[in-house]
């Protein structure tokens, strides 16, 4: 069983946000599956569907980015899922416009979702799958809760169509495979 987390904020006025980018992959891997997230709970949307025989439960917390941690840890009890199994998608001002880059575990890097999560499961050892929104502006806060250009958009839904490809090849071979393909893909490959 595994738990593939999208991070964003809930509400029509943050969709397809630069901060929604976990959203957005999440809804994309539930779509290439015919599958929509619809179902409410955990403090969250979520959807179960599967992949090569494998059980994915897809959820989008709905408790606001800084406190996304309460919604990961809730279905993460409630199904017994292992860190090992949870992949969190999520935004990274960091990386370049486009670009993914995959890892096993690590800190927060001021990220308040990741945060959150590892203060409520206690570890920092699960997988991420970050989405490249930068470079970083002076004005954070208006930056990322901003809709992208359509050029910028367009960067952006290769780069959540490419996530959907890492993560797909995470539940069929490996985090570490996916890891070795789009840790060195660049911004225009």
């Amino acid at each position: 069983m595994k738990l593939i987390v999208g991070l964003g904020n809930f509400g029509k006025e943050y969709n397809h946000t630069r901060h929604n980018a976990g959203f957005d992959v999440v809804d994309k891997f539930a779509e290439s599956l015919g599958e929509n997230i619809e179902k409410e709970g955990f403090h969250s949307w979520y959807a179960k569907v599967t992949y090569w025989d494998e059980t994915i439960y897809l959820l989008k917390p709905i408790t606001y980015m800084n406190n996304s941690g309460l919604a990961v840890r809730e279905i993460v009890d409630y199904f017994d899922i292992d860190i090992e199994d949870i992949i969190v998608v999520y935004d990274d001002l960091d990386i370049p416009l486009g670009q993914l880059k995959l890892k096993n575990e690590g800190g927060s890097a001021g990220h308040n979702g990741i945060k959150s999560i590892i203060n409520h499961l206690g570890t920092q050892k699960f997988k991420r799958v970050r989405v490249g929104i930068g470079p970083k502006p002076q004005n954070v806060i208006d930056f990322v809760l901003s809709k992208p250009s359509k050029e910028d958009q367009e960067k952006l839904d290769k780069a959540f169509n490419n996530a959907v490809d890492a993560l797909k090849i995470s539940i069929k071979e490996s985090f570490n495979k996916a890891m070795s393909i789009y840790n060195q893909k660049g911004e225009d490959e």
